[in-house]
């Protein structure tokens, strides 16, 4: 089974979910709450977690695997 990114963003009732490999993991009311929880799925599956904005835009990604060449990070 291939891995999936673990996605925070916003749903059509305006609450924050978590999802990955298209299935909903869990709701939150606040982002901040929701990156928590998807921090946890990522390190959990070893795989990235990419944040997105309201406007549906990626904001960040993080990355919680093994990767054998990593990207310098420039936003932490």
């Amino acid at each position: 089974m291939a891995k999936r990114d673990v996605h925070v963003s916003r749903s059509s009732g305006g609450a924050w979910r978590v999802s990955q490999g298209g299935n909903t993991v869990s709701t939150h009311r606040t982002q901040d709450a929701a990156v928590t929880k998807g921090k946890t799925e990522a390190r959990k599956g070893a795989v990235d977690l990419v944040t997105h904005g309201r406007d549906g835009r990626i904001r960040s990604k993080d990355s919680y695997g093994k990767d054998p060449n990593p990207p310098k990070d420039r936003e932490h």
